[in-house]
């Protein structure tokens, strides 16, 4: 198989990171594109390309394009990773960062799509990784608006993945569970900032308590990375994977059991 050239976005630390590390090492043309550029020293170490990035801004993510395009050509994947969580009530949060979140987990992703297809459909193939969340199916109390995100961004994926298929072109998601990266670090303040007084407060303490305690039995981000280079380089891939620590165990549950069944069993842990 010919070397893919591949853009990846949040590929500062955490799944970005490891899956940009894994693409290199197998020998395929990686441009790392997040804001801390120094967090990026290993791609570059491995052969790969650092492109200072934020992905709320639309000329910075033009500007990562047009850096890959110039100079390789072509771009064969992109795997839209940059996200960020939000927690707190649904009645506390407030709507900018509602909206914020949805720049970064739905738009960002759609306006590098728009970016990447010209190229994509004129070189007649392409894959666009998706990186979604077993969060884009299944949802828990105070975590809407991140959850709301991702099931925004698998509606995104099921609908460009039958527009594009017709030019050679793969649309996957891929659905971790629980990893163990720094993209949580941040759950147990913001509950207590959001929700940790008022109504909610004795649920988003225990949930708080959870998080900062709960990642003994998290996966390596290897998994996750694994499973998006075997997305990248499979001649059929998957539209979905969900990989990592309770993963599947969990999308079956929520598939499977009545809503106030799946309430009841996740409000008890909450």
């Amino acid at each position: 198989m010919e070397p893919r050239v591949c853009l990846i976005t949040g590929a500062s630390s955490g799944i970005g990171l490891a899956a940009a590390l894994d693409l290199a090492a197998a020998g395929h043309t990686v441009y790392g594109a997040a804001r801390r550029v120094p967090n990026m020293e290993p791609i570059v170490a491995a052969g790969g390309h650092a492109i200072r990035t934020d992905a709320r801004s639309g000329g910075d993510l033009e500007r990562a394009v047009d850096t890959v395009l110039d100079a390789e050509g072509r771009i064969d994947v992109l795997v839209n990773n940059a996200g960020s969580v939000l927690h707190g009530s649904v009645e506390e949060v407030p709507l900018g960062l509602a909206r914020d979140q949805f720049e970064l987990n739905v738009l960002a992703p759609a306006r590098l799509v728009q970016l990447v297809l010209p190229s994509m459909r004129e070189h007649g193939f392409g894959r666009i990784v998706n990186v979604s969340s077993i969060g884009g199916e299944i949802a828990l109390p105070l975590g809407a608006w991140y959850y709301a995100s991702k099931h925004a961004l698998e509606a995104l994926s099921d609908t460009l993945r039958m527009e594009v298929q017709p030019f050679g072109i793969d649309v996957v998601v891929v659905q971790p569970g629980i990893i163990r990266t720094p993209f949580e670090d941040s759950t147990a303040a913001q509950l207590r900032h959001y929700s940790g007084d008022g109504l909610y407060a004795d649920r988003a303490e225990a949930m708080a308590k959870a998080a900062e305690t709960g990642l003994d039995d998290a996966s390596d981000p290897a998994v996750v990375a694994a499973a998006i280079r075997e997305a990248v380089e499979a001649d059929r891939p998957e539209t979905r994977y969900a990989v990592g620590h309770l993963a599947e165990r969990l999308l079956d549950l929520n598939r499977s059991l009545p809503d106030r069944e799946w309430d009841a069993m996740v409000t008890r842990k909450a």
